[in-house]
């Protein structure tokens, strides 16, 4: 880390021409300027519409570019969240040059209750777009950062518009500290419990009783991996999730499936692995076998990417920290 100095702290003076997106850039009672000061550890002092930035000299103009840019998508008639302010202070610091447009304004599906889903970070927004150029993409990254959520909008997207006939949502069913054979009910209601994030999910961004009448129909289908084995799927959208719990056999079954017109997304963390150490995850296998491979791409998600309380990026770090320390101690 760079030491600071007095002769590093400047002060940048910025005018909004409308008052009333000036205030909702700031926030109530300057919540949003209050989590771009601990962002960037500037000191932001506003009157009326004119606002002035104090800091080291750096992060000075990353808090401008950050208040700017956001200003820009109150213009474009965004809605403003705190958690929105939060995402864009990562995105800047990570990449002074982003444009929060090409990344906000980028509507991948408006849910039944109105929200609109968008990505939230630089790799959101490339994993969208691998999506959309290839038949084939893996999501491989922690917890929270979006990777299933914005696979399950894109493919609601794709059959709204036609492009796909069905939906198929796909996990492992693997145990881990329970044993299938110890849960009541049927093989049905025994994989349920693992499929329920999928269902979350859905019922997120569909009316229930919509998502219910698809799901009856068969059009929508969410199903263990076992039942992929043997069939072939034209025209869907397929979702494996969780696939770092996959083996190698189950992987390569998995995505000779595919049939004409079809798409899959394969999502997973391979720091969360619940196989039997003696065997090897058919997401780390995929990995590194079918990298260059044309039609599939890689978006690799980190810390930045999480989309959930602010507490999930910090602990994430805290593991990572624990496993770093582990590998050099050995």
């Amino acid at each position: 880390m760079r030491e600071r100095n007095q002769s590093e702290i400047v002060t940048v003076q910025r005018t909004f021409e409308d008052n009333s997106l000036a205030r909702w850039l700031y926030g109530e009672k300057g919540s949003h300027l209050k989590t771009i000061e601990r962002a960037f550890k500037v000191n932001i002092q506003v009157r009326g519409n004119e606002m002035q930035i104090t800091g080291d000299r750096v992060d000075t103009e990353l808090a401008d570019r950050t208040c700017e840019q956001l200003y820009g998508l109150l213009k474009a008639g965004y809605t403003l969240y705190p958690s929105d302010v939060e995402y864009a202070t990562r995105i800047i610091s990570q990449n002074p040059s982003a444009n929060l447009k090409d990344i906000f304004l980028e509507t991948v599906f408006v849910s039944s209750g109105r929200k609109v889903i968008t990505p939230k970070s630089i790799n959101q927004k490339l994993y969208i777009d691998a999506i959309r150029k290839h038949d084939i993409v893996f999501g491989v990254g922690p917890a929270g950062t979006g990777k299933t959520y914005l696979a399950m909008a894109m493919a609601i997207s794709y059959f709204m518009r036609g492009e796909i006939q069905r939906i198929v949502l796909v996990r492992p069913a693997v145990e881990a500290g329970e044993k299938l054979g110890f849960l009541p009910g049927d093989l049905v209601e025994k994989v349920n419990p693992y499929l329920r994030p999928l269902y979350d999910a859905l019922y997120d961004m569909l009316p229930f009783d919509k998502a219910s009448r698809l799901i009856q129909k068969g059009i929508i289908e969410v199903a263990p991996l076992a039942f992929m084995r043997g069939r072939t799927l034209n025209e869907a959208f397929i979702i494996l999730d969780e696939a770092q719990n996959t083996t190698s056999d189950q992987m390569k079954m998995f995505l000779t499936r595919l049939g004409y017109s079809s798409r899959a997304v394969i999502t997973g963390d391979i720091t969360q692995i619940d196989l039997p150490e003696a065997k090897k995850s058919g997401l780390v296998e995929a990995v590194e076998l079918l990298q260059g491979i044309d039609g599939i791409a890689f978006v690799f998600f980190n810390k930045q990417d999480v989309v959930r309380h602010p507490l999930v990026q910090r602990i994430i770090e805290a593991y990572e920290n624990k496993e770093q320390k582990k590998e050099f101690t050995q």
